[in-house]
């Protein structure tokens, strides 16, 4: 497609790791952010027809900035960090486009959730 969008945090769960401790794991790699207070706030299947995997999105609020990103070799992001207004713009203009990452954040929206 030759074009760079916007995606959330995102990874694999671990044998032994409960998806929350992954998703938390995630954040504190692929941003240095971590601590606050964590829910599950979705859980989707890519294609409940073929495929048996599930994914979890947690909604975390109050987390900080605690250290540098500890990206993996093959990894290369950039970390930005948008006001709601600005994540509604980039949702509205299609810059995430992959499915089980906007899903959640338009449901967030729909929601009407207006403390983060």
């Amino acid at each position: 497609m030759g074009q760079t969008c916007y995606e959330i945090v995102a990874g694999v769960v671990d044998p032994g790791e409960t998806p929350l401790q992954a998703a938390q794991r995630e954040l504190s790699e692929e941003t240095g952010y971590g601590g606050g207070t964590w829910e599950l706030f979705m859980t989707l299947s890519p294609n409940p027809t073929n495929h048996n995997n599930l994914v979890y999105t947690f909604l975390a609020r109050d987390v900080e900035k605690l250290s540098e990103q500890h990206q993996e070799a093959t990894e290369d992001i950039n970390v930005h960090v948008f006001s709601r207004e600005e994540v509604k713009g980039i949702l509205d203009r299609g810059m995430i486009i992959q499915a089980l990452m906007a899903a959640p954040l338009w449901k967030y929206f729909a929601n009407d959730r207006t403390s983060c």
